[in-house]
């Protein structure tokens, strides 16, 4: 498998290409069709190590709505979910926009192979101005591992169209000090990175919990969203990416790094001015937009301009959580809709790596609503056969996995919350996601989508960001049935699963699981 750290790239204008490495040398991968072309977010998949340490951010809160403003402004909104544009943006979007990838060819095939290169160096010939901007956003200790890496591949293009790129590498203000200092490569990854992953093009965005490499287009199972033509959603993604690249480390010409002027370094820097000043450049972007898209709705409604009522029938949430920069939101969202579903109420969730934060979990066993929960078998878990300690890290998702089941028995819940396991032989298993269905209703009306794996890294370490869909349109409901698919190639969890021999854990990985966990 190649996995590359986690970036962005994204255009002011015309056409965008975007490259990652498939061998030992520089390729580059991917122009998207004609009709997409601007901003784009990848990322690697995790990676854990047993490594003891805890983040305690000062948190950014959201209190609940005390007021129906939000209501008034979302008329055409299914009421259980109003409340969401009283802490986010909420943009409207003509369902019909929104396509649903099922599919490693699919997502492949809405991002053809192409280079980069000969695009900048076009759009460098064509004009005294090139046109074309790419902004790169890497993982500082991804994006750095080795002699060979994404940085040193990007190196030539930034020497050639120096005026054209940005390569910005975000380091976590977690990682400083004697642990930077002794933590190796690829462990000390565990300590937080930028795991977001959504890829811009003009004014078309597909955000997935997929990360840009061979097996991510052959025979990785993920999710992925495209939505055409939605400007003010692909809009709002640019800037936050710009945002997170300017408290990031500048890649220079010559491979050294700088920050830009006024910026606070991320570990040479105090820890919490640095965070102070991050969260306030990412913050701006999530409280302009959610005050414009406010007003905006509230025109749209007193003047009855805008979409016809057939075409206003689908929202789309930005969910952002950076806990290590103390923004929360993804995680309050996330918290209120486990909170909010009722005891009529279906939730599917999945994640490939299934290791719930107490809070998701309690909210999960004492909730009224029926859980369906699906993770990876051991078998299709990314590290399965991986060497060394990593190997055992299946066996900790299954130990993890049983001690959830044992609290699901022993509250009597086993017909309320279902646990599954994905099986595809020669396949792996990445999906993650929430799909909501309400009472009496056959098709889900919401469903999250994005790189968060409700896990404690996601919520606690990491950098991630989601979009809540919120639809009325029954074309797109349908679609978000994909979970069915998904399904239909998993088995259900029972007592006597975790009895078979294959699933034995050594009992120094059952020891360890608690101390590592917190990395996962």
């Amino acid at each position: 498998m190649n996995y590359f750290p986690s970036y962005s790239i994204f255009s002011s204008d015309k056409h965008l290409t975007f490259f990652t490495c498939f061998t030992g040398f520089l390729r580059f991968l991917s122009t998207v069709s004609d009709s997409l072309g601007k901003k784009t977010i990848l990322s690697s998949v995790l990676l854990l190590a047993p490594l003891l340490a805890e983040t305690d951010p000062a948190p950014h809160r959201v209190s609940r709505p005390t007021s129906s403003a939000g209501a008034q402004q979302t008329e055409g909104l299914c009421s259980h979910f109003r409340w969401m544009a009283e802490h986010v943006p909420a943009f409207r979007v003509p369902g019909s926009h929104i396509h649903i990838l099922t599919s490693p060819d699919q997502f492949y095939q809405a991002m053809k192979v192409d280079c980069m290169e000969e695009a900048l160096q076009c759009s460098q010939d064509n004009s005294q101005s090139p046109d074309l901007k790419v902004s790169v956003l890497l993982d500082y200790t991804r994006g750095s591992r080795g002699k060979i890496n994404s940085r040193t591949m990007l190196l030539p293009l930034l020497q050639r169209f120096t005026s054209q790129m940005r390569v910005s590498l975000y380091h976590t203000p977690d990682l400083r000090g004697l642990l930077r200092l002794l933590v190796p490569q690829r462990f000390n990854e565990t300590i937080g990175v930028q795991h977001i992953k959504v890829y811009l093009f003009d004014d078309s965005i597909i955000i997935s919990g997929a990360n840009l490499s061979d097996s991510y287009f052959t025979n990785r199972q993920d999710r992925y969203v495209l939505l055409e033509n939605c400007r003010e959603v692909a809009d709002f993604f640019s800037d936050l990416v710009e945002a997170v690249g300017d408290v990031s480390l500048q890649l220079q010409p010559d491979d050294s790094v700088t920050m830009l002027e006024d910026m606070v370094h991320p570990y040479k820097g105090n820890r919490q001015d640095f965070s102070a000043v991050a969260r306030k450049r990412i913050m701006e972007v999530v409280n302009s937009a959610h005050i414009r898209q406010r007003l905006l709705n509230q025109s749209e409604d007193s003047e009855d301009e805008g979409m016809s009522e057939v075409e206003e029938d689908t929202w789309v949430f930005p969910l952002v959580q950076m806990k290590p920069l103390g923004i929360r939101v993804d995680e309050q969202v996330t918290q209120r809709l486990l909170t909010d579903a009722g005891p009529e109420s279906t939730v599917f969730l999945t994640s490939g790596y299934f290791n719930l934060t107490r809070a998701y979990m309690r909210l999960v066993l004492k909730a009224g609503a029926s859980y369906r929960i699906l993770t990876a078998s051991p078998e299709v878990n990314g590290f399965f056969g991986a060497k060394g300690i990593a190997g055992a890290i299946p066996a900790a998702y299954t130990h993890i996995a049983r001690q959830f089941y044992k609290q699901v028995c022993q509250g009597g819940q086993q017909e309320r919350v279902h646990l599954h396991e994905y099986h595809r032989p020669e396949w792996t298993f990445h999906a993650k996601g929430l799909w909501y269905y309400l009472q009496g209703q056959d098709r889900p009306c919401l469903t999250l989508i994005g790189s968060p794996n409700f896990g404690y890294r996601s919520v606690h370490r990491d950098l991630e960001a989601q979009i809540a869909i919120v639809t009325e349109n029954e074309e797109l409901q349908s679609q978000l049935q994909e979970q069915e698919m998904l399904y239909r190639r998993s088995a259900e969890v029972s007592t006597s699963t975790f009895e078979r021999p294959d699933r034995h854990v050594k009992l120094w990985v059952k020891l360890v699981t608690p101390l590592i966990k917190n990395f996962f």
